[in-house]
């Protein structure tokens, strides 16, 4: 069974890192339901020419399902029963939605709970009010305590939070503060990213006149070395680059994509891949409504070649520590590819250290964590 992903591209404002596609129209909430629900009847059958590669491959029900943006919990109940009766959820073993924690007040929480949630996922970022203001943030610290307690007593027992570090000024005993609270929180799950500077976005501005400066490489490595040993610590497993989880709870609907299952993106600006070809939507909320009326998908599609699909083997499974399945890369690409890649990875794997050979699969070591990006590029066949 394949995972869906829906995109709620709606936000009351905008932060100023995000480099993701959303807007501020949030008149157009309910007319963008009732669009992406026609855009899942209109899909059906796109897994069919994946079959080639897959074979078999359900529709529905879906295995996995994530509502992300944007902001879903800005989505009213209303809106967010429609949608969901448009959704075979009965054999999914998770159905994560995004929320930010000043929306979850408990009327929310409980709300939520009725529908086939099982998994929240919430923005965090930081615990301090004066980095949650510098980054744009509509929630406080205690915003983020607040809601957890109010998802527990809801019955949501699955939950997870992000965390951002590197910000501009920012030491590491203020990172190890941030750690701290996270973990105060008890919760299942644990996603951590470097704050990026990205191209189109106000954070990026800032940078080019010269008003905030990135953190220092050095120390960035060292607050994510933090990270993974303050989370060991606590019983964490690190199960992929920017990802921690309690036994039990990794996030199913992210592991098909670094296992590279099929899976299908809705709504404006979402991707979707079916083994041969990727395919995105239309940037544009009233474009994507309008085609849709239409009965027209507004998307693009990219054909992959061998060479594609190997690059984003290689990227993807080494995000995690299962590493590369040299038989999976043997009996998908062929002999000479595995070759390749080996060859490649030799010197990573007797000179540097930054790979090591676990059994049938190439995997990361931790120093190699640090450097991944390099590696994996290395690999590659560009």
């Amino acid at each position: 069974m394949a995972g869906l992903y829906i995109h709620i591209p709606f936000c009351k404002s905008r932060c100023i890192y995000c480099g993701f596609y959303s807007t501020v129209q949030r008149d157009l909430c309910s007319d963008y339901v009732d669009a992406l629900c026609c855009e899942l009847e209109l899909r059906r059958g796109y897994f069919e020419e994946g079959a080639v590669v897959y074979g078999s491959f359900d529709y529905e029900p879906w295995r996995t399902v994530y509502i992300g943006g944007g902001t879903p919990s800005l989505l009213d109940g209303n809106m967010l029963s429609r949608l969901f009766g448009s959704i075979d959820c009965s054999k999914a073993v998770e159905v994560t939605m995004e929320c930010n924690p000043d929306d979850v007040t408990q009327e929310y929480a409980d709300m939520i709970s009725c529908l086939p949630v099982n998994r929240v996922s919430m923005g965090a970022q930081t615990f301090s009010d004066s980095r949650l203001r510098f980054l744009g943030r509509r929630h406080s610290a205690g915003d983020v305590a607040l809601a957890v307690e109010r998802l527990r007593k809801a019955g949501i027992g699955n939950i997870s939070i992000d965390l951002m570090y590197g910000f501009p000024d920012e030491t590491l005993d203020e990172w190890q503060c941030d750690i701290d609270m996270a973990l105060s929180l008890d919760v299942e799950h644990i996603s951590a990213y470097s704050l990026m500077m990205e191209e189109d976005t106000p954070l990026y501005d800032m940078l080019m006149q010269g008003k905030v400066s990135e953190a220092d490489d050095e120390l960035s490595l060292k607050m994510y070395e933090t990270l993974m040993d303050r989370l060991y610590d606590a019983g964490y497993e690190h199960y992929e680059i920017s990802n921690f989880a309690r036994k039990g709870y990794r996030s199913q609907h992210n592991s098909s994509y670094w296992n590279a299952t099929p899976y299908m993106g809705i709504g404006a600006s979402a991707h979707s891949y079916n083994g041969i070809s990727r395919q995105w939507n239309v940037d544009d909320v009233e474009a994507y409504i309008r085609s849709i009326s239409e009965g027209l998908v507004p998307m693009e599609i990219e054909n992959l070649s061998k060479e594609s699909r190997y690059n984003d083997f290689v990227m993807l499974s080494l995000r995690t520590p299962e590493g590369i399945d040299i038989e999976r890369m043997r009996k998908e690409f062929g002999e000479e590819w595995v070759k390749y890649c080996m060859d490649n990875a030799r010197g990573f794997i007797r000179v540097s250290g930054y790979l090591r050979v676990d059994g049938n699969r190439l995997v990361l070591t931790r120093k190699g964590l640090f450097v991944s990006d390099m590696v994996m590029s290395m690999l590659m066949k560009i």
